[in-house]
């Protein structure tokens, strides 16, 4: 792309939007794994091993040890078209919102799910974490999701998405609402008031940044909904004749 900016559209008449990204002939887009909506016949998917530079054994064997210590896929999908009206379309894994991050002066580090799509000519790297930042943090283990270069990178989240601005300032959020944050920011992963005291507020693992920057944080906490789904799914049948409404439907 000439002007290193994906050209895309989110259809703001629904809910929860499919993004469509046009692309020319030759140009290229990465993608999240089973993100793809539909795509015309000029364009095609290939699966790409989620490692960057090497060849050969050498390059599966960082992929996998990579998807091994940080929870990511070895793999990525790559969407490339061979004529110059090319469409993809997309749809992120969870319901909510999509935005669109320029890079270039600005560039971002990302949590495990934000990520939908980026354009061939901007990149990312898996940027190693402090062991305390990986322990506490559940998202992404020993690395974390760093971008890099020019171009556009369009994030998802779990409900909707509001942009918090820090000017040599501090926040302290939980970690499971952060979506994106600036790469100039420091941050610290910890539990908000020790062990016990997390216990009974309710609220356990928090990111607190420091400095000048953007957070992007995310309305909803798929860990709290996956525990009130939970909460009504039977998992077995021999308990007794109780269980759930849903469990007695099925």
């Amino acid at each position: 792309m000439s002007d290193n900016r994906m050209k895309y559209t989110i259809d703001s008449n629904m809910q929860f939007p499919l993004v469509e990204i046009a692309l020319e002939s030759g140009e290229t887009a990465y993608i999240q794994q089973g993100s793809m909506v539909y795509h015309t016949p000029s364009v095609t998917l290939n699966t790409k091993l989620n490692a960057r530079g090497g060849s050969g054994i050498g390059k599966l064997m960082g992929a996998i040890g990579r998807s091994m210590v940080s929870g990511e896929s070895m793999f990525i999908t790559q969407a490339v078209s061979n004529a110059n009206d090319g469409k993809l379309a997309l749809a992120p894994t969870a319901p909510g919102q999509v935005i669109a991050l320029e890079l270039g002066a600005k560039q971002y580090r990302l949590n495990d799910g934000a990520f939908l799509a980026l354009d061939g000519s901007a990149q990312y790297s898996m940027e190693r974490q402090s062991i305390g930042r990986a322990f506490f943090g559940g998202q992404g283990g020993l690395f974390v999701m760093t971008t890099e270069g020019e171009g556009t990178l369009l994030v998802n989240s779990f409900g909707s998405i509001k942009k918090l601005e820090l000017h040599n300032d501090t926040i302290t959020i939980d970690n499971a609402h952060v979506v994106a944050w600036s790469r100039e920011l420091n941050y610290d992963i910890h539990l908000e008031n020790g062990f016990l005291q997390s216990i009974g507020t309710g609220e356990g693992i928090v990111n607190t940044f420091h400095g000048t920057g953007e957070i992007y944080v995310q309305s909803l906490n798929i860990e709290t909904f996956a525990r009130v789904i939970g909460s009504h799914i039977v998992t077995s049948s021999g308990d007794g004749g109780g269980g759930s409404i849903l469990g007695n439907l099925f």
